[in-house]
């Protein structure tokens, strides 16, 4: 994980000191990174609720509530509905995909950055975004 929806969810933070959004793992609501995915596409038809999540109106009710601008599609529009229905996710842990990316270290994280960084257990999925060479096991 990374600090990408900490940044993201800026504003939304700022107006409630407290939340969890945004917050690093195992207690804070961090986002998805959906590089690595495992979807019950059966379920998903059938929740009435995440089909009413879908509805244009909720998106945008989300969107506003969250001062929410993404630009990462699907990535984006999980991390939105995540925040407001945690309950409809099993989160994988971080060895099914290793971020590998720094940048966000150097670039106004640094204090809080190895909190999300940080993954124990043998890395199953490397994910070398940002171009990151993927070791060499």
């Amino acid at each position: 994980m990374q600090p990408v929806y900490r940044h993201t969810f800026w504003q939304f933070r700022r107006e409630n000191p407290g939340t969890k959004v945004g917050e690093p793992p195992p207690d804070g609501l961090p986002g998805f990174n959906s590089g690595v995915m495992l979807l019950s596409l059966e379920a998903m038809r059938q929740s009435r609720l995440y089909n009413q999540l879908l509805e244009p109106d909720k998106v945008r009710q989300l969107a506003e509530k969250y001062h929410f601008q993404g630009h990462l599609g699907d990535q984006d529009f999980f991390t939105m509905i995540g925040m407001e229905h945690p309950e409809l996710f099993h989160v994988l842990d971080c060895t099914w995909n290793q971020l590998l990316c720094s940048w966000w270290r150097e670039h106004g994280y640094s204090d809080v950055f190895d909190r999300y960084f940080r993954c124990e257990g043998r890395v199953r999925i490397y994910h070398g975004n940002c171009n990151t060479p993927i070791p060499e096991d």
